[in-house]
């Protein structure tokens, strides 16, 4: 599914974006917009992985310990119907 948009962008981003349609031989902006977007947000996503990952170590074992009491409690509290 796709949706429509509108999006601002500068002068010099369209002059940048006609460019590489023109040399990949497409109309439109559309597909190289939608490869932008899937690469920012991709990037994003592992930015975001990379920053959970770096906390590793940063609890105490005894922190760790209550931590994981309270999550299998919430799981416990968690309504499955």
């Amino acid at each position: 599914m796709h949706v429509r948009t509108t999006v601002e962008i500068t002068e010099e981003q369209h002059r940048g974006l006609a460019d590489l349609a023109s040399r990949r031989k497409v109309r439109g902006f559309s597909s190289l917009v939608q490869e932008a977007l899937d690469l920012y947000l991709n990037e994003e996503r592992q930015r975001q992985i990379d920053e959970t990952l770096a906390l590793e170590g940063s609890l105490t074992g005894e922190e760790a310990d209550t931590m994981r009491k309270r999550i299998a409690e919430g799981w416990g509290t968690w309504r499955t119907d």
